[in-house]
């Protein structure tokens, strides 16, 4: 009875398979063939050059090669092109993995996904795009993943702070906008956030506003406390800030007639109580706080449409690195959500447990290599010193055995000289 339901569930798992589309896909498994795929803008003559590369570390020599910013404090713009195509009623997944083994300071790991139309020869930071998505370095301020939209020709950034990873790993990260209006950012194959483009983006004006006719009657009495009309100061509570010192004396070498009349120092009066303020008490007339009514923004559409990008043909990556060495791969664009998620186990979740351990041999053994010089070079140094005090002793050593055969050769001459001559 089990073998049915076997092969049903089979079938399914094949059916899901099929329907699946993608649109966009890279791995660079062919060497320099990426070169023949994408292409380098030419709308400015010093743009950074891209690599292929691994990296310093990585889990899979050949899988984790990506291309690689190579030149430190520059702009880059590449692009693809791929069969053009509209999300229109169907999920739009992106995804693709990015190493920051450079350790950036200030720097972009984002992807721009732009219509079909694009001069990819001409790309750059003002061309227009649909979407742009991706981690965000700069300092310490900022680490973020962007996720911006663009909606009838204006960027709307998410009004949300996305965190982004920091570390100089490789990581995976997939946006998905489904054809309800609602997005999700993964990070790593785990949801980091979700929401709807009406609630999280300002695309459309609010659905409420202020109603521009209402005001707060004249009456309406805010003040939640007030003074207690019943209350009054002391007679005794106003005293001076400061008062002369009591116990200080004139010096017995002040002369008024050339130092003026002496006057005592002043100091803090123990008895100042400061300004004197009634007590409080609830107001009994209080309203509470007033809320301005609010009516339907007539200016308000509702739009659903918003997700939808009709002519979508071009993945580029036009950014700025202060610090080079991000290695991007893995990129991935289709309309089902399980590919990306199979994709990325496939990819990253196979080489991301290797890449880490390569990375912790290596600062192992980065870390006993300077070890080893910081014995060498101390006992160069102690090795060092031993001679300079040994040399030092020579010296003194020298010094006396000169100085007494000089005294034994004045001796000598004095003892030699002619008796007719003492």
């Amino acid at each position: 009875m089990k073998f049915p339901v076997v092969i049903t569930v089979v079938l399914a798992s094949l059916a899901l398979t099929i329907d699946a589309t993608v649109y966009f896909k890279e791995q660079f498994l062919d060497g320099d063939g990426w070169k023949s795929r994408w292409v380098e803008s030419k709308h400015k003559s010093d743009y950074g050059q891209w690599k292929l590369s691994a990296g310093n570390f990585y889990g899979d020599a050949e899988a984790d090669k990506g291309i690689r910013t190579s030149q430190d404090a520059h702009f880059y713009a590449l692009s693809a092109h791929f069969e053009p195509f509209s999300n229109e009623g169907k999920p739009l997944v992106i995804q693709f993995t990015v190493k920051h083994e450079q350790k950036i300071d200030c720097g972009g790991g984002y992807i721009k996904l732009f219509p079909n139309e694009l001069d990819q020869s001409d790309m750059h930071g003002d061309s227009q795009y649909y979407i742009m998505f991706g981690p965000d370095i700069c300092g310490y301020s900022t680490k973020k993943v962007h996720v911006i939209i663009n909606y009838k020709g204006q960027n709307h950034l998410i009004k949300k702070d996305i965190k982004c990873k920091d570390d100089e790993l490789t990581h995976l990260y997939t946006l998905i906008v489904n054809p309800d209006q609602t997005y999700e950012v993964k990070i790593d194959n785990e949801k980091v956030e979700s929401g709807s483009f009406e609630d999280d983006w300002d695309m459309l004006p609010l659905k409420k506003i202020k109603d521009p006719e209402a005001k707060k009657p004249s009456d309406w009495d805010d003040r939640a406390k007030i003074d207690d009309p019943s209350d009054t100061k002391p007679e005794d509570w106003d005293k001076p800030e400061t008062i002369p010192d009591p116990d200080a004396k004139k010096p017995d070498d002040w002369d008024e007639d050339m130092d003026g009349e002496w006057e005592p120092p002043m100091i803090a009066n123990p008895e100042y109580k400061g300004e004197w303020k009634p007590k409080q008490i609830d107001n009994p007339d209080y309203k509470g706080t007033w809320v301005h009514p609010e009516i339907d923004n007539p200016e308000y559409t509702q739009d659903a449409t918003m997700y939808k990008f009709n002519n979508i043909g071009v993945l580029g990556l036009d950014l700025w690195q202060v610090k080079s060495g991000t290695i991007f791969d893995n990129f991935l664009i289709t309309d089902d959500v399980k590919e990306a998620e199979e994709f990325g186990k496939e990819t990253w979740g196979k080489t991301k447990g290797p890449e880490k351990k390569k990375k912790d041999e290596q600062e192992d053994m980065e870390r006993k290599l300077r070890e080893e010089e910081e014995k060498e070079k101390n006992k160069e140094d102690t090795e060092g010193d031993d001679e300079d005090d040994k040399e030092d002793g020579e010296e003194e050593e020298g010094e006396d055995d000169e100085k007494s055969d000089d005294d034994a050769g004045i001796e000598e001459d004095n003892n030699g000289k002619p008796k007719d001559e003492l």
